[in-house]
């Protein structure tokens, strides 16, 4: 069995390593000159979108899976009927689309902040009046970690919003006085089977994740966004790891987006899982049985942005992961996971590496 993975970065390297353990061997194609998965197979060095490198990719590989989602879904079309591609491309198609992904969730009956797709300026102050201040200004496509979004507090921030943000499909969401953040995230593999792991609490900073802790302690809650995930896991006839982010405000739950990949919310199944994220997104996409996704006490995953500093490489407790990336500020370069017996031990050991 060969997986061909489109893109080969540290999801990518994660993924890699997992199939090397399950004695599988992985190709990946991505631009980059040697990306962080280049350590765990080959690299087809071309564009995402290289017709030639995609048919190299299908013609060489048993199954294709991605490690992100702004891959032209044009391209992975012209290969699907050669090769399975997993998750599926009409999931990749909603989770591109804010919109598209937003009409999901409500026909699904999973609820969203209120919303307006916005076209023109004279949307976008519609918007204001229906959805109230503060809202949320997103492009439709292409935004992550917190990029292509426009934070509007007062009437005086709805010119500006346009100016930075305007020429593009867009959308307007409601600001979410929320409780915490979570994330639902489970596999489904091609026969059907589903395992969902506990929900995990997420902290962001500047749009970008910086903790996650799992599990959380909500009975209800987690009932509650394991029963919408498995909606959008048999919606769309998924293979794979999908994760959802949710908003906790009360005992209510509001999707935010959900990604039809492996996520950085999910790096502490490594440690803190029977079975981690990445080797049940490739046990999925092979259809083969799926492993236990219980926990392994309270896990909690810490991200290193910009630097991994020198304490980081001499933990008495932890795990590094280190993606073998050149540092720069506001990157991703690597994580930490800890698991204790308890959350507050969990806890007293993610303060104190927050604090490196």
């Amino acid at each position: 069995m060969r997986i061909g993975i489109i893109g080969a970065g540290q999801l990518g390297q994660m993924l890699g390593f997992a199939a090397s353990d399950l004695g599988v061997e992985c190709c990946f194609l991505d631009p980059s000159v040697s990306p962080p998965a280049s350590v765990c197979g080959d690299v087809i060095q071309r564009p995402f979108d290289d017709a030639t490198a995609l048919q190299q990719l299908a013609e060489n590989c048993d199954v294709l899976t991605y490690e992100f989602e702004n891959i032209p879904v044009a391209a992975l079309q012209t290969i699907a009927d050669k090769v399975p591609v997993y998750p599926p491309v009409d999931a990749l198609r909603n989770a591109q689309d804010r919109l598209d992904e937003k009409r999901l969730f409500e026909r699904l009956g999973i609820p969203v902040p209120g919303y307006r797709a916005i076209n023109s300026q004279d949307d976008l102050l519609a918007a204001a009046d229906a959805l109230e201040l503060p809202l949320v200004v997103k492009t439709r496509r292409l935004g992550y970690d917190g990029k292509g979004q426009f934070r509007v507090r007062t009437a005086d921030d709805l010119d500006t919003a346009w100016k930075a943000l305007g020429g593009q499909p867009l959308i307007a969401e409601q600001w979410v006085p929320f409780d915490y953040e979570v994330s639902a995230i489970g596999a489904r593999n091609v026969a059907g089977e589903v395992r969902i792991y506990a929900l995990s609490q997420n902290v962001h900073e500047d749009g970008i994740l910086r903790t996650s802790r799992a599990p959380v302690e909500a009975p209800a809650l987690s009932e509650k966004a394991a029963g919408y995930l498995q909606l959008l896991l048999d919606e769309l006839d998924y293979v794979g790891i999908l994760a959802l982010e949710l908003f906790v405000v009360g005992d209510r739950l509001l999707a935010n987006e959900f990604a039809p990949r492996v996520h950085n919310s999910g790096h502490w199944t490594i440690e803190g899982a029977a079975t981690s994220q990445f080797e049940n997104h490739l046990r999925a996409i092979m259809n083969l049985p799926l492993g236990s996704a219980l926990s392994r006490g309270y896990a909690g995953m810490i991200n290193l942005i910009g630097e991994i500093p020198a304490s980081a490489r001499t933990l008495e407790k932890g795990c590094l992961h280190d993606y073998g990336k050149t540092p720069r500020p506001g990157r991703k370069l690597g994580h930490i996971t800890v698991v204790g017996e308890t959350a507050e031990m969990r806890d007293a050991l993610v303060d104190i590496i927050e604090r490196m």
